[in-house]
């Protein structure tokens, strides 16, 4: 029996990602503020790029943080 860890983040096919959409992102970032990989989000291929770029540009605007310092 295995476990698994993934966490199912799925995107509905018509809801559309935002780079100015917090909330969102923030689900596909880790405690660290690194972003998760396709095997923990269970995303297909070409939304995982889209959230990376989507997080990416919040980035570089400064509406997420590049790392937390918590």
């Amino acid at each position: 029996m295995t476990i698994s860890n993934k966490k199912s983040l799925h995107i509905k096919p018509k809801e559309f990602l935002d780079y100015k959409d917090i909330d969102v992102l923030r689900k596909f970032i880790n405690d660290q503020g690194k972003i998760l990989s396709r095997r923990s989000t269970g995303l297909p291929a070409k939304q995982q790029k889209y959230v990376t770029k989507s997080i990416k540009r919040a980035r570089i605007l400064a509406l997420l943080p590049f790392l937390n310092k918590d």
